[in-house]
């Protein structure tokens, strides 16, 4: 895959992703549940138009790869190159009306995240990077995007989606790096990731995450200056425990805390 032609394409699956999803925001749609009794777990008539287009234009460019989704299940995730895809991550801000909701592509060579895109089309802004370099394309022109170098805990800015991600002894553990916090935020998603790659916050912590919720983001991350790991400092690329942050420091420091 060529630099030129492959930015291209990465561009394509956000327009053309974008296209069949923003009708349906702020709009009447059926909404499923597929937590099966479980804890509210929506899916959208969106979701599924944004990965079909992906997986289509996916499989007429790149046969030979592999494609994770969330709505659609694997193929061919044993090749080389994968795409690993979530079409709305933040459905349930998407179904509130709420515009903290994102489509992520993401690409792993060999299992390794090497690309990554964040698109919002309501607001029309893309975070990309490759793990050495990531950009910001929307509103007030493209840019490089590069974390803030916060050391420390009690200057930090933290995120997550929701307090109610983590029970027991993860509790516990956010519970002891939130109170380090001088600023503890809810919500947001792929955003909260972004935001902290564009230099506004700084440590993101979350638990129960799939790989199509994180592999997009890691390059993203990685290429703004940031460091992202599973809770035990290893690969956050499975999804599970994941923290990140905007620089080596605060990851430690982060880490230490949640270990207890």
């Amino acid at each position: 895959m060529g630099a030129v032609d492959f930015g291209a394409f990465v561009a394509e699956l956000a327009s053309q992703s974008g296209q069949a999803i923003l009708p349906f925001f702020r709009a009447h749609h059926a909404t499923e549940d597929k937590s099966q009794g479980g804890v509210f777990d929506p899916v959208t008539e969106a979701d599924r138009a944004g990965e079909t287009v992906m997986r289509h234009l996916i499989k007429r460019q790149f046969p030979a790869h592999g494609v994770l989704g969330e709505e659609f299940g694997n193929e061919n995730i044993e090749a080389e190159y994968v795409w690993v895809l979530d079409p709305i991550d933040g459905t349930r801000a998407f179904i509130s009306g709420i515009p903290v909701w994102g489509t992520l592509i993401g690409l792993t060579r060999k299992g390794v995240p090497v690309y990554g895109m964040m698109h919002q089309p309501f607001s029309g802004e893309r975070y990309s990077g490759d793990g050495r370099q990531a950009r910001y394309e929307g509103p007030g022109g493209p840019r490089r995007l590069r974390t803030r170098p916060v050391t420390s805990l009690a200057s930090a800015t933290l995120m997550t989606t929701s307090p109610a991600l983590f029970a027991g002894e993860e509790a516990d553990a956010f519970g002891r790096v939130e109170s380090q916090v001088r600023l503890s935020r809810y919500g947001c998603d792929c955003y909260a990731y972004c935001m902290l790659a564009a230099g506004h916050v700084d440590l993101v912590i979350e638990s129960g995450l799939k790989p199509y919720d994180i592999v997009a983001l890691i390059p993203i991350i990685e290429g703004a200056g940031g460091v992202v790991t599973s809770w035990d400092g290893g690969s956050a690329a499975g999804g599970g425990r994941v923290v990140a942050a905007g620089s080596k420091a605060l990851h430690e420091a982060a880490l230490s805390l949640l270990a207890g």
